[in-house]
């Protein structure tokens, strides 16, 4: 697969895409290129990928939006700006394979957006998670006041961009910006192995996991009941659910633990 930019690098391993953020000397800080490159990439992600991993060269994951290169834009300009970030990160979010952040060093602004897309977080200790918009006169515009408040609640948002509030990678993993917590260094090692497990699993409930739930979790309460029990009675008709219950019926599926 042939990366559309330099700050991006591409690398598959079997049935992984690995998406590496190549900005190091700006702290793979977002301008517009680096954005539409990653937004070619999902649209163009090959079948057979069966899970995804974004990460980041350097020290750090991302130190959010390039404002060096923030132009002056009127108040279209602007939402038109925003829209492109709900666009390109809900190809993240709803992609056709599950996506694994890696993360370390920085995950701020806009950084936070993309790794809030993300289905999976791994953080190494060196990560440190903040929204510094509030102290700089503006406001979350790629989607972090959707997505954030899901995982961390609206007080815990609120008061990070009152306040300029900095989250070190302990209290991220209690809080819900991470799932999980490991040494510097062994992001992508942690990363690759939940790869492999995801990858898996059957097809159908991966995309049950990253399209229908996050669907459920947004209708009201009868909807998502009935959306589950659809979504339930499609998973068990499948061919490859009712083989997995047959082996697990004759003892040939790993048990829990194993």
């Amino acid at each position: 697969m042939i990366s559309p930019s330099p700050s991006l690098d591409l690398e598959i391993r079997k049935d992984i895409l690995l998406i590496s953020l190549n900005r190091p000397e700006k702290r793979n800080a977002f301008n517009d290129d680096l954005l539409l490159s990653i937004e070619k990439v999902f649209d163009a992600t090959p079948k057979n990928i069966k899970c995804i991993i974004i990460k980041g060269e350097g020290k750090h994951f991302s130190a959010g939006l390039d404002l060096s290169e923030l132009s002056q834009r009127d108040v279209v300009q602007g939402l038109e700006h925003s829209r492109m970030w709900h666009r390109i990160l809900e190809k993240i979010q709803f992609a056709s394979a599950p996506v694994v952040a890696c993360l370390h060093g920085a995950v701020v602004g806009g950084g936070l957006e993309v790794a809030a897309a993300c289905h999976i977080r791994i953080a190494e200790k060196s990560t440190f998670y903040a929204l510094p918009e509030g102290q700089r006169g503006i406001f979350v515009g790629g989607g972090a006041s959707v997505r954030l408040p899901k995982l961390i609640g609206t007080a815990r948002m609120t008061d990070m961009m009152l306040t300029g509030r900095i989250y070190s990678a302990e209290e991220g993993e209690r809080i819900g910006l991470s799932q999980y917590l490991v040494e510097d260094g062994s992001g992508m090692e942690k990363g690759l192995e939940i790869a492999e497990k995801i990858c898996g699993n059957a097809q159908l409930t991966n995309y049950a996991l990253t399209h229908v739930l996050p669907r459920i979790e947004d209708a009201s309460h009868q909807t998502g009941l009935l959306m589950e029990s659809m979504m339930a009675a499609i998973a068990q008709d499948s061919s490859e659910a009712k083989q997995r219950l047959q082996d697990f019926l004759e003892g040939r599926a790993k048990k829990l633990g194993e």
